[in-house]
C-alpha cells in the first residue's frame, strides 16, 4: 500500500526520538508521493501517446492512398512514343530475320548455269585456252575432262567415239545444291558425291535428289583452233522441255 493515502505508518525511530522521528517520517512521506504518483503519470503519458496515434493514424492512411492515386503524368508515354518504340523493336527484329530467312530460302535454289551472250573460250586447268588439235592429242574417244566454261564454271569437254568434240559441254554444277559432280567411266554416268544424285553420259538426270540436268553449253571450233563456249539457249533435246538455266 502506497504510503499518504489515508495511514501514516509509525515509524520505528519515534521511539526513541522525537525530532528524529518527525523528519524520516516527512521524507518517507515524499517519497511515497513521488513513488505512488508515477505509476499514474507513466499511464498518463501512455493515454496522451495512444491518443495523438489514433488521431495522426487516419491522416497517414489519407495521406498514403493520395499519393498513390496520384500519377505523374510526364512519366507516363504518349501513345506517339509507344508507336515509334514498337516500329523500332519490329525493325530491330524483322531485318535480321529476314536475312536469315532469305539465305536460307536462297539454299535450296537451284545454281545457274551458262549465260553471257557471247561466246567464251575455254581454258585448262593452268588458265591456258584449250586448242582443239593439242587436246585430242592427250584425250581420247569417250573422254569427259574438265575445263573452265562460261561464268567460269567447271565444264565438260566431251570427246565423242569417232574422236571428234561434241558440239555442247556439260556444266558439272549439280542442281541439288551446287557439287561439281565427277564422271564414272566404268558405270557411264555422273554421280555426285555429296548426296548421290545422278546423271547419265549426256548429263540428263536419272535419280535424285537433283531435280533438274546438268546445264548445256554450245562448244564449237573458231578459226584459231579454240574451243568456245556459247549459251545454250534453245530446247534442251534430252528433255524436249526450254533450258531452266536460262
Amino acid at each position: 500500500t502506497c504510503w499518504g493515502q489515508g495511514k501514516i505508518p509509525p515509524h520505528p525511530l519515534h521511539r526513541f526520538h522525537p525530532t528524529v522521528s518527525t523528519v524520516a517520517m516527512a521524507f518517507a512521506l515524499s517519497t511515497s508521493a513521488s513513488v505512488c504518483a508515477a505509476p499514474k503519470f507513466g499511464a498518463n503519458t501512455r493515454g496522451l501517446t495512444s491518443r495523438k496515434a489514433a488521431a495522426v493514424a487516419p491522416k497517414a492512411v489519407k495521406g498514403a492512398r493520395a499519393m498513390a492515386g496520384t500519377v505523374n503524368t510526364e512519366d507516363v508515354p504518349d501513345m506517339g512514343k509507344r508507336n515509334v518504340m514498337n516500329l523500332l523493336l519490329v525493325g530491330a527484329l524483322g531485318l535480321p530475320g529476314t536475312s536469315l530467312l532469305g539465305g536460307f530460302a536462297y539454299f535450296f535454289v537451284p545454281p545457274s548455269a551458262g549465260g553471257g551472250g557471247a561466246g567464251q573460250a575455254a581454258k585448262d586447268a593452268n588458265g591456258n585456252e584449250i586448242k582443239k588439235g593439242s587436246w585430242l592429242k592427250t584425250h581420247l574417244p569417250g573422254d569427259r575432262t574438265l575445263s573452265q566454261g562460261l561464268k567460269g564454271d567447271a565444264t565438260y569437254i566431251i570427246v565423242k567415239d569417232d574422236g571428234s568434240i561434241e558440239n555442247y559441254g556439260l556444266n558439272a554444277v549439280c542442281t541439288h545444291l551446287g557439287c561439281v559432280v565427277p564422271w564414272n567411266k566404268a558405270e557411264n554416268k555422273f554421280k555426285c558425291p555429296c548426296h548421290g544424285s545422278q546423271y547419265n553420259n549426256e548429263g540428263k538426270v536419272i535419280r535424285g535428289p537433283a531435280p533438274l540436268s546438268l546445264a548445256l553449253a554450245h562448244a564449237e571450233i573458231d578459226a584459231n583452233d579454240t574451243v568456245i563456249f556459247s549459251p545454250w539457249t534453245e530446247t534442251d533435246f534430252r528433255t524436249g522441255i526450254p533450258p531452266w538455266w536460262k
